[in-house]
């Protein structure tokens, strides 16, 4: 018996307990971990999840060799905020993250600290976003703020280098190259693999210019829902209200992120900075577009000077406008997609060549929905569907069951207690998410949670989105949008695009009700300040 096999034995043990196994169970040694992190990559942007817009093979894969959850949620639906949610496990007002402004404490405690301290090797490369340098971490390699989608620069404890590609690409390289120098000497490894993309303003990588022009995309249901304040004549939209932004508070009335009014034509169309008023993002889209080596920047016009020759021709309006935007925005979206998916494929196929599959957890995930032209909209923020829900695919040949399937309502604040779980170190009990791993190995637990709470802080600021905090239950959704004192509530089973707010539905005062009564009970469990911290 080796040396090593001995150091296993209070790991397998400690293991039997924390994965929940029935005495028969196999127990894995504690598994290598890598959280795969995107930004703003919306759950209806996976073809698992039923997309009809775009093809995810790798992720899918992870889905159909692992486990797909269908009501995975954020606390708060914006990049840094998600951020300090998913190191610490717990909300936003307790973390200090309530909005991207904040500078990260990177003194309390973070699921990385806890694996580092446990043995774990670890690191973080690509996207950071939380202004302080990262702790808990033996390697950290990442992009200064939002980063650049064409020869990025990184930044480490030793200094800044610009390396000359795409990004997603070079992240991916970074990583399987970091796993490769880590993979030796008997200690697991857990690596945060964050991804730039699909972050506005969606540069697709020279590998996938134009690779949506032959196709016209479906739109979505909502596209034309009362943008200009008149019910669409288009078919397969007459069942939406008329009226300016009817059955809908005052919030959505005033926000500022509908591709028809709030897109910039330099900066998300890409149009050249010359043919724009808009001096400050021409400015912006010179700084981007001055990146490009000759080459790059010789494909790129190549495609997109076209766009703007096409632009210019049609000389569109109205709803035919707002059709060709939702075209380009959408494909430029996308195709950062496919660059992710096809790096996540070279990730797994040297998983397999390096024998490292089986007893590695990957879970993909990102850090909160988008709206892929939804009511109209990009960005994201809101407690809608679409910002609110995110993708979680995870995959583990030694702990979970090819093909599982899961309804249950989970968070971003569970991630931190799972990873802590499946390093078989004991949650620390001010952590305010629950592990996932009964869930994973599809045992649900009795006392799971029936209900999720939410709460964005970032108002006054880009978007005008309101403040607002709520409560969402496997049906039904309350939000409250307290600075102006107006309510929502929405069923989502008879209005899943969430159109009509039943709030003064005399039918529906029941419901409101107890969802008045659950919201309170979630503020207190989560220590939520009466005053705004704000």
């Amino acid at each position: 018996m080796n040396n090593r096999f001995l150091l296993t034995i209070p790991i397998l043990l400690f293991g039997m307990i924390f994965l929940s196994c029935a005495a028969d169970d196999p127990v894995p040694e504690r598994p290598n971990i890598i959280f795969i992190f995107s930004d703003d990559h919306a759950s209806h942007a996976v073809s698992a999840y039923g997309s009809e817009i775009i093809e995810t093979p790798n992720m899918d894969r992870l889905a159909h060799e692992g486990i797909i959850f269908h009501n995975a949620f954020v606390t708060n639906s914006i990049c840094a905020p998600s951020r300090g949610v998913l190191l610490t496990g717990k909300h936003s007002h307790i973390n200090g993250q309530l909005t991207n402004a904040q500078r990260f404490d990177g003194t309390q405690m973070t699921y990385p600290q806890v694996l580092q301290q446990s043995g774990y090797r670890t690191a973080l490369i690509g996207k950071w976003h939380l202004q302080s340098d990262p702790t808990g971490y033996d390697h950290w390699d990442i992009l200064p703020g939002q980063g650049h989608y064409y020869n990025p620069e990184f930044i480490t404890p030793e200094g800044t280098t610009e390396i000359e590609g795409y990004v997603t690409d070079i992240i991916t390289d970074k990583v399987i190259d970091w796993i490769e120098e880590n993979r030796q000497g008997g200690e697991p490894f857990m690596v945060n693999y964050h991804h730039k993309a699909p972050h506005r303003n969606w540069k697709p990588g020279p590998d996938h210019l134009g690779m949506f022009d032959d196709i016209d995309l479906p739109e979505p249901e909502t596209l034309f829902a009362n943008w200009s304040g008149e019910l669409s004549d288009q078919e397969g939209h007459e069942d939406f209200p008329e009226g300016e932004w009817t059955g809908r508070t005052s919030a959505v009335q005033t926000q500022e992120m509908t591709l028809m009014n709030h897109f910039s034509p330099a900066w998300d169309l890409k149009f050249p900075p010359d043919s724009v008023m808009d001096a400050s993002h021409a400015n912006l889209w010179r700084d981007r577009y001055a990146r490009f080596n000759d080459e790059q920047r010789q494909a790129w016009d190549e495609v997109y000077d076209a766009y703007y020759e096409e632009f210019k021709e049609k000389d569109l309006q109205g709803e035919e406008l707002l059709s060709w935007i939702y075209q380009r925005y959408v494909k430029d979206y996308l195709t950062t997609i496919v660059s992710i998916d096809d790096n996540l494929g070279r990730l797994l196929d040297y998983l397999d060549e390096a024998g490292l599959a089986e007893n590695t957890v990957v879970i993909y995930t990102s850090d909160q929905g988008f709206y892929l032209g939804d009511h109209g909209w990009y960005d994201k923020r809101w407690m809608y569907e679409e910002s609110l829900h995110i993708p979680l695919l995870i995959r583990w040949p030694a702990g979970i069951t090819q093909g599982t399937v899961n309804y249950d309502l989970v968070q971003n604040l569970d991630f931190a207690p799972t990873l802590i779980d499946l390093a078989g170190e004991p949650v620390p009990g001010d952590v305010q998410g629950r592990s996932l791993i009964p869930l994973m190995r599809d045992q649900t637990p009795d006392d799971w949670r029936e209900s999720i709470y939410y709460h964005y802080y970032e108002y006054p600021g880009e978007h005008a989105v309101q403040r607002h905090y709520g409560v969402r239950t496997d049906r039904y959704k309350l939000i409250h949008y307290y600075q102006i004192g107006e309510w929502e509530l929405f069923d989502l089973e008879t209005d899943p695009h969430e159109m009509q707010s039943v709030y003064d539905d005399p039918d529906y005062e029941g419901i409101k009700e107890e969802l008045k009564q659950e919201l309170d009970r979630l503020r207190e469990h989560y220590e939520v300040p009466k005053v705004d911290p704000v």
